[in-house]
């Protein structure tokens, strides 16, 4: 693949479970790490437009399979990871990760708080409406920046991104390179013990220490937990799970956690297909239980592996 004046970084056939905190998943055709956006731009204003491509950030909500990815991934690094607040608003990068941005705002007086304990970046944060504590990004989102799969740099809009319960209308082939939020504002200090509070309760809660990608399944309530004394739980993903006997259940080297039912991890050596797998025995079993369908809200991208003759 022959690019003019690309500043990035283009590899072929690269592995991608290095990529993604569960650790699993086989080759892209190609990575490529771009420079900034208006390398990104040139470079999908070069590529075929028969090219799938793909973007990731920190991979904290992926499954790659077995067979890898027949696309372009493109992994947004440095040049995409800037962080500036001012004036109330805050511009970050879509590879600066949530936590930072969370920091960063509280260190000026703007509340953020939420996305301290959500893993990964901001573009996907963006992309898939993350939220926690009752709180989401449909809330503080003000505008962003995206390429187009043809190549052209421009702005977005809440209206078109159409915010919804982890999920966005998001432009297919686009790959968001920065976006503008804007908080409540709030003393520093109190924001940043508010956020400490947080990561306490999430330690005691989630299993932080295993190798997970965050929530597994969506709530089937539509929406996430307030954190609050009065909150309901019988629509949640963990207490179907629960219900239908799948906490611990596990498949190879893939288990739903015992701390949380509702963090699949790899407890070492498991394939994609496992973790899929488990999956979807979770799903089937909270169905055959209680006739809920759950949704998954890890994303699951690429081929299984080929069948051993």
């Amino acid at each position: 693949m022959n690019m003019d004046g690309i500043r990035g970084t283009l590899t072929p056939n690269r592995e991608l479970s290095s990529l993604t905190w569960l650790r699993v998943g086989g080759p892209a055709d190609f990575l490529f790490q771009p420079a900034d956006p208006q390398d990104l731009a040139a470079f999908l204003k070069q590529l075929d437009p028969d090219v799938a491509v793909f973007p990731i950030g920190v991979g904290s909500n992926l499954i790659v399979r077995d067979g890898g990815l027949r696309a372009v991934v493109i992994r947004l690094g440095r040049g995409f990871n800037s962080i500036s607040a001012k004036d109330g608003l805050v511009h970050a990068g879509a590879a600066a990760l949530d936590s930072h941005v969370a920091r960063r705002a509280a260190d000026t007086g703007i509340d953020l708080t939420f996305l301290r304990t959500i893993p990964g970046s901001i573009g996907g944060a963006v992309r898939m409406n993350a939220g926690c504590y009752g709180s989401y990004m449909a809330d503080v989102f003000q505008s962003a920046t995206l390429v187009t799969r043809e190549g052209a740099i421009r702005d977005i809009t809440a209206e078109e991104l159409n915010f919804q319960y982890r999920q966005t209308d998001f432009p297919e082939g686009a790959i968001l390179v920065s976006a503008v939020l804007k908080g409540p504002t709030g003393d520093p200090a109190g924001l940043h013990a508010r956020m400490e509070a947080q990561l306490i309760k999430r330690d005691e809660t989630q299993p932080t220490k295993d190798r997970s990608a965050g929530s597994t399944f969506r709530n089937p309530a539509g929406f996430s937990s307030t954190g609050r004394v009065d909150d309901t739980h019988e629509l949640k993903a963990w207490k179907v799970i629960d219900d239908a006997g799948m906490r611990g259940a596990r498949i190879g080297g893939a288990q739903m956690s015992e701390k949380h039912s509702n963090f699949l991890i790899n407890t070492g050596g498991a394939k994609a297909a496992d973790l899929e797998g488990l999956g979807e025995e979770v799903r089937k079993k909270v169905y055959a239980n209680s006739g809920i369908t759950l949704e998954w809200e890890i994303m699951r991208i690429g081929d299984p592996a080929p069948e051993q003759p």
